[in-house]
């Protein structure tokens, strides 16, 4: 029997046998509907505009469920013009408008067909939970046009009619919009972001802003994610990272527009200190225009070298603090010889490509100069107090982790560190080797510490300086390398100093018995359940498939970000997970003035229709659903009085 306490304080929300039986009938139902679909998208990295089209889209979802609702009784480029009217329906309304062609005919059909389309996307829902994603204003009428019976001539006179007032009142136009974004909340039930968020593209802040507004979403943190939040917590080496990255691929709207990082105390430090330096290896790469903060690249490529010799040197000073990090052969900067400008890694000596470092001391390089600390510790403060930034970093926490399962997947954005051998690698932590599902959450807790633990703990500095370590360490599951080579990728000129060799998990994950271990390792039974991941782009033009290791790993990035596509070929994955099957989205590299609906491929049917009752959300309303017959049974012992009063 249920602890009494526990059911006393149910029966003050279900205070009668009649109450709580009613809600075990309405439990018991929403189980036996089919799952909500949910979309699995990597990588996304500031590309805010291609995102924005996928999740309105619905990866092409809305597109398919266009052509199941119409067939062939009406045109392809008919239905193409409701699909974009569904995307973007101010837009296209505007446009519309402009163009003369928003008449009374258009709006009476267009609502027609939109309802149709709610009707279809809506049909695995209940009334309850369809009608909590429609707005206020409208939530009665969309109901009653949701749920008409056509085959009764009163009820097809009274959808008549209800479109007929609504043409005739000024809100039509809001209500075509309104019926748009209640067909985008339907199709996509549930979100999930396997890390990435940040970097590259031009406005993460933009996606954030995005996330922040879904009904349903959860993030895995991936390396760059941790960079953006290790410098909300105020860890220097961070702070640095997250403008080196930002400065080399133009990407200033985002520091500055987006989250209000004065960056003018670096500019004036950088053509003041680097004013005779062309800087010709940090010239930025430009894939995206800045709309808001042009600035020239001559001094973008000064601020780009000024603040990786900084982190450079801010580096080195938090590996000497940490021997258990194991990275002393990343001290590159006490292994230049700076009279004869070179510099000795593993052993070689190579010519260097720059050596004009005037802000560095021979006998003490990792040694920042006052006007270095003070400039350093103004970057610092100014993302401390984005209030923007802080909101999406709290954000990335609440609905973030290091892992997830879920409904069978196992989702995560890097790797599980292994060995050439297949067993787990292990990583010291708090003195004790960690490994596997342990390693994962022993890193999930230094996160939170690294953000919510008071400032002056020394369990707080430490777990700041281990946010930079998981964007770099090798036995970081979110980097998944034996090194970062960003010393070597400025300074060197041979290509096999860049090399970054992957974490053995890469090759050995593709073997269906390997992902098996790792699934039983988190608990997840290796039969009907998937890994799923990203980090690493899958370059389809050279062959590689998403689809791993006999169906058990997706590997999803696919290239999202400009700066991969010509790698890959193509522009990213959605993986998408409905009640029938799994299928893959290939997107197509975006552009606003075409048709961008992705190619969706099944790659796995269920063995049978996946209903709510399969899923970890129905194992929950199973153990509610015990709860309440528990409850009726106190009522009908006499344990726990019914109450009689009226609400």
């Amino acid at each position: 029997m249920r602890d009494l306490a526990y059911l006393k304080l149910m029966a003050r929300e279900y205070p009668t046998v009649r109450a709580a039986s009613s809600e075990i009938i309405n439990l018991n139902a929403i189980c036996g509907l089919p799952k909500g679909t949910e979309y699995f998208f990597s990588d996304l990295h500031g590309e805010y505009e291609a995102f924005i089209h996928l999740l309105r889209s619905a990866s092409g979802v809305i597109r398919v469920k266009i052509r199941e609702t119409f067939g062939y009784v009406i045109p392809e480029e008919e239905q193409i013009e409701i699909a974009n009217l569904i995307y973007y329906p101010d837009r296209n309304l505007a446009k519309l408008r402009h163009e003369g062609k928003n008449t009374e005919d258009w709006k009476r059909i267009t609502i027609y067909r939109l309802v149709e389309i709610g009707k279809v996307v809506g049909s695995k829902y209940t009334r309850s939970k369809v009608r909590k994603k429609m707005p206020k204003d409208f939530a009665y009428v969309m109901d009653e046009l949701l749920h008409v019976d056509y085959n009764d001539e009163n009820k097809r006179v009274y959808f008549e009619e209800i479109i007929r007032s609504i043409i005739e009142t000024p809100v039509a136009d809001n209500f075509i919009v309104a019926l748009c974004e209640l067909i985008q909340n339907l199709v996509i039930d549930s979100l999930h972001i396997i890390g990435d968020i940040f970097d590259r593209g031009p406005r993460a802040d933009i996606i954030m802003e995005e996330l922040m507004n879904f009904h349903d979403v959860d993030i895995q943190w991936g390396n760059h994610d941790i960079s953006w939040m290790g410098a909300a917590t105020g860890n220097p080496a961070c702070v640095c990272n997250v403008l080196r990255i930002a400065i080399s691929y133009n990407s200033f709207d985002v520091l500055e527009d987006g989250y209000g990082i004065n960056l003018r105390p670096l500019s004036m430090y950088a053509s003041r200190v680097y004013r005779d330096d062309p800087c010709e290896r940090f010239q930025p790469k430009i894939l995206d225009e800045n709309i808001y903060d042009a600035v020239d690249p001559g001094l973008a490529a000064k601020m780009h070298k000024a603040i990786t010799v900084i982190q450079l040197k801010v580096e080195g000073q938090i590996i000497r603090r940490h021997p258990e990090y194991e990275m002393e052969k990343r001290l590159l900067l006490e292994a230049v010889d700076y009279a004869n400008g070179t510099v000795t890694v593993e052993g070689q000596v190579y010519p260097m490509l720059d050596n004009r470092f005037p802000t560095i001391d021979p006998a003490d390089p990792l040694k920042l100069t006052e006007e270095e600390e003070e400039l350093l510790h103004t970057l610092v403060t100014s993302f401390r107090h984005s209030d923007l930034l802080q909101k999406h970093i709290r954000f990335l926490y609440s609905h973030g982790d290091i892992y997830k399962c879920h409904n069978g997947n196992l989702m995560y954005h890097g790797c599980i560190p292994m060995r050439e051998d297949g067993s787990f690698e292990a990583m010291t932590c708090g003195g004790r080797p960690l490994s596997g599902k342990a390693l994962m959450d022993y890193i999930s807790t230094q996160v939170r510490k690294a953000y919510f633990l008071e400032e002056g703990d020394a369990e707080k500095e430490s777990a700041r300086d281990f946010m930079w370590y998981l964007w770099s360490g090798a036995k970081s599951p979110v980097f998944g390398k034996d090194r970062i080579a960003t010393f070597e990728n400025y300074f060197i000129e041979d290509k096999l100093t860049h090399k970054e060799n992957f974490n053995p998990y890469y090759q050995l994950s593709q073997q269906e018995e390997v992902c098996d271990r790792i699934l039983a390792e988190f608990g997840l039974p290796t039969e009907g359940s998937h890994i799923i991941n990203g980090h690493v782009p899958v370059k389809i033009k050279d062959g590689e498939t998403p689809v791993k290791a006999n169906g058990k790993l997706f590997v999803i990035d696919g290239g999202l970000s400009k700066a991969y596509q010509k790698k890959t070929g193509i522009a990213g994955y959605t993986l998408i997970y409905n009640s029938h099957h799994l299928a893959l989205a290939e997107h197509m590299p975006f552009h606003p003035d075409r048709e961008n609906t992705p190619k969706v491929a099944i790659v796995e049917k269920m063995k049978s229709r996946v209903m709510v009752a399969d899923t970890d959300d129905g194992r929950e309303l199973h153990e509610r659903i015990e709860d309440l017959k528990e409850l009726v049974a106190a009522f009908r012992r006499g344990d726990i009085k019914e109450s009689t009063r009226r609400e």
